[in-house]
């Protein structure tokens, strides 16, 4: 071999695509050799299968076979050239191949002498590893057929049990460790053993049920997101609406404001105007009549002087004559009032935010129209709830009572209408006047009515709330904190089942509370009321539902 080696060049063991010396060499029907791994990168980027050296095309990807020859060859140019560089021992070169195939991520052929090949199987009952020549035995001999072979790995002497020398092929579960027969026998004879195999299974059955859970809580996260961004959504659709109905009446009132400052201004400049332009004219009469004045002085000065008794005489009588002039004891110029003007301005912009109010009558007088007759239902009624003999009025009573447990019964302070409503529009009032703490608005039929009960759409509530007499609050998903102007004394319930929106309004003030929007509702909505615990009577006031009287 090393005679013939020495007639073959580098050439000649080259792959035409990597340039490299061939690694698992195989050989293509028109008889070219690549490497494997090029070949196979090569077809799957050249379509049809094409050979890279003839440009022969294969009707079908011919099926590939490591040729062992050519491998061999291969190795043993590539170590005479390792001899050639250095002559160091052959253990250190067999280290340095198995160092070699192991950074490749290759594990090498514990049977081949000289060069390693990279080795297809490992065994473990022989705790050998074997390339693909020296494993044909293992897959035609009867005897060993029956080992078990498992892809090639490294470091099989780990597979062995470091007390007895024997194979770890048993799993004890009180241990949880890998052992051998004869550990399973001796050391752990009380405990539960079992075949690896067994465990095995049972393992990776547990981990399939982890798998699924991780991916059902991976789904609910991702849920949840979406709630959230729906939520998110919700709020800025909110925001939005708010926001144009809130800059459509403040621009208004804006504007009024403007008009009456403009107004306001003018009417007093006109005063101002016309008070100057009267002073202008008395004073400009009164610098005339000075001019006058100043020149018959000169003339009275003048004829004094004179000593001619007939010229004095005559003209004394002419100068009397010329004599007229305007009596301005009584003239004035009075300064105008300007009090009332910033009344009447006021008073303008009162008549239109008067107008502004009667748009949110208008309102709520449209949303009135849909009144419907609502009762209080006793067997959805909290055992702490006391309901008037009318079921128009419920209060907590503080202490518990012993009644019947229907299934359609709250086990809080909470109680629904009678009346369901499944389509169209209707509408109802609650007075809340004189609690520190409620809940009001509507609930889907399939609440869930035991236990703690979170308010918000998700669960089937669509519901604003009082807590500590002053903190007003929409329970969506997040919660919306309410800034409200007054404390509503009736509170006004309005829903459109097509549309999806429930509103609440403070009727007294005519203003509109809160919306929910783009709700989805498919099932029976109930009014919902839960006028909570009394609070050592500070709370003690009921909630009534209220006949509506229609806003004029």
């Amino acid at each position: 071999m090393s005679a013939a080696s020495c007639l073959l060049t580098e050439d000649q063991f080259l792959c035409s695509i990597c340039l490299e010396v061939f690694d698992d060499p195989v050989a293509i029907p028109c008889g070219h050799n690549f490497c494997k791994k090029c070949i196979t990168e090569h077809w799957k980027a050249d379509a049809p299968c094409q050979c890279p050296n003839c440009k022969k095309d294969f009707n079908t990807k011919p099926e590939l076979h490591v040729n062992t020859f050519i491998a061999e060859m291969a190795a043993q140019f590539r170590w005479s050239a390792q001899q050639k560089e250095s002559c160091s021992n052959p253990e250190q070169e067999v280290n340095e191949t198995r160092k070699e195939a192991a950074e490749l991520g290759n594990v090498p052929c514990d049977v081949c002498t000289g060069p390693k090949l990279k080795a297809l199987k490992s065994c473990l009952v022989c705790l050998a590893s074997y390339c693909e020549s020296h494993l044909e035995p293992h897959l035609t001999s009867s005897r060993l057929n029956r080992h078990q072979l498992i892809d090639a790995v490294e470091n099989l002497e780990d597979r062995m049990c470091e007390r007895h020398g024997k194979t770890l092929e048993m799993f004890c579960k009180n241990d949880q460790m890998c052992v051998c027969l004869l550990c399973a026998v001796l050391d752990h004879k009380t405990h539960d053993v079992v075949p690896l195999k067994e465990e095995y299974e049972e393992k990776k059955a547990e981990l399939g049920k982890k798998e699924v859970e991780i991916e059902q809580m991976i789904q609910k996260r991702r849920l949840k997101i979406q709630e959230i961004k729906h939520s998110v959504e919700l709020s800025d659709d909110n925001a939005e609406r708010e926001m144009a109905e809130g800059v459509q009446v403040l621009t208004a009132l804006k504007e009024s404001v403007e008009r009456s400052q403009v107004e306001f201004i003018d009417t007093i400049k006109e005063k101002r105007r016309k008070t100057e332009k009267q002073a202008e004219g008395f004073i400009k009469e009164l610098e005339q009549e000075i001019s006058e004045l100043e020149k018959r002085s000169v003339d009275v000065e003048q004829l004094s002087r004179s000593e001619d008794h007939l010229e004095l005489l005559q003209s004394f009588s002419s100068l009397n004559a010329s004599q007229s002039t305007k009596d301005w004891t009584e003239v004035r110029v009075h300064p105008p009032s300007y009090e009332g003007a910033v009344v009447r301005a006021v008073s303008q912009l009162k008549e239109t935010l008067s107008k502004q109010m009667k748009m949110f009558e208008a309102e709520l007088k449209s949303v009135q129209q849909y009144e419907v007759d609502v009762t209080l239902d006793p067997k959805t009624a909290g055992p702490h709830l006391i309901l008037s003999d009318d079921r128009k009025q419920v209060k907590c009573g503080g202490k518990k009572k012993t009644i019947e447990d229907f299934p359609e019964r709250f086990e809080t302070c909470c109680v629904l209408a009678k009346q369901s409503f499944s389509t169209g529009r209707f509408y109802y009032e609650v007075q809340v006047e004189g609690k520190t703490d409620w809940d009001v608005g509507v609930a889907r039929e399939s609440i869930n009515r035991k236990g703690e009960i979170t308010l918000c759409p998700q669960d089937g509530y669509w519901t604003i709330l009082l807590r500590n007499e002053d903190e007003y609050s929409a329970c969506a998903d997040p919660s919306v904190d309410l800034s409200l102007s007054s404390q509503p004394e009736k509170v006004g319930v309005f829903v459109d089942y097509e549309e999806g929106v429930v509103s609440f309004y403070d009727v007294d003030a005519a203003a509109l509370i809160y919306s929910f929007t783009n709700c989805s509702f498919t099932e029976k909505l109930y009014p919902f009321f839960t006028p909570l615990l009394n609070n050592g009577g500070k709370n003690s006031a009921p909630l009534i539902i209220s006949p509506v009287n229609q806003t004029e």
